[in-house]
């Protein structure tokens, strides 16, 4: 027999345009950092509104998939992906308006800019692969968290060569198929970083809310790196631990 769908109602579909703008709103921030690094004199405090920008699109991408979810996006308006759209805003806020920061704020040698480009390109490329996110809830290869490298890079800060060393390695890492957590996925350990992330979130966000003018307030920025580097340390011994039993 063939099986007729039933039709959303009209307060469904409403819900699922509404989830789909919420999606969206990440564009409208998208063009707020745009603006800001297009100033010809930038401050401390453009840049600080830039990342305050970036940490709102972050707190949007980590909670449209559960509205999308808790609306049955698919049933609600099946003939718009909100997929694509997801993956058009993150590749904005992630990749290429961080990227676009950190050389309007001169944070890398003139002779290694070049790096950007690679890192950009390995970002498409990390966006392109069909099983980026794997089927046990993790990421293939360094998930292009560009917006935190920049948001270190210039806050703590790593200047110069340093600045080039770190860029260019997390282009690397994202052509080598270790398991980054994800987490706003099911399973344990992303339920422990998303648990992680938001004191983490809340300490940025203290950072942000202070002013730059006088500097940036380094000691709650200093605080917050421990997250970052808990969530390699957990990444590289996810996939230490695979590589183990796959051996064994």
């Amino acid at each position: 027999m063939i099986q007729l769908h039933e039709r959303p109602s009209r307060t469904r579909r409403l819900l699922g345009w509404a989830v789909h703008a919420y999606t969206g709103c990440g564009l409208l921030l998208a063009a707020g950092i745009t603006s800001l690094l297009l100033q010809v004199e930038r401050t401390p405090d453009i840049y600080r509104h830039c990342f305050l920008f970036m940490l709102a699109a972050m707190v949007i991408d980590a909670t449209d998939g559960a509205l999308a979810r808790w609306v049955r996006i698919k049933e609600a308006v099946p003939a718009f992906d909100g997929r694509r759209l997801d993956d058009l805003v993150d590749f904005l806020l992630y990749t290429c308006l961080p990227l676009l920061l950190v050389d309007r704020a001169d944070l890398l040698p003139a002779e290694g800019r070049w790096v950007l480009v690679a890192a950009l390109a390995a970002s498409a490329y990390g966006f392109s692969q069909v099983e980026v996110k794997a089927a046990d809830g993790s990421f293939r290869g360094f998930p292009s968290y560009w917006n935190v490298v920049a948001f270190y890079l210039y806050a703590l800060p790593i200047p110069g060569w340093w600045a080039f060393a770190v860029v260019l390695g997390r282009a690397v890492l994202t052509f080598v198929p270790s398991r980054y957590p994800y987490p706003t996925q099911p399973g344990r350990v992303n339920r422990w970083m998303l648990g992680l992330g938001v004191p983490w979130a809340g300490l940025v966000l203290i950072g942000l809310l202070l002013p730059w003018d006088d500097g940036v307030p380094r000691e709650v920025i200093r605080v917050s790196v421990v997250y970052p580097a808990v969530y390699l340390g957990v990444a590289w011994g996810m996939s230490a631990r695979r590589k183990a039993s796959g051996a064994a």
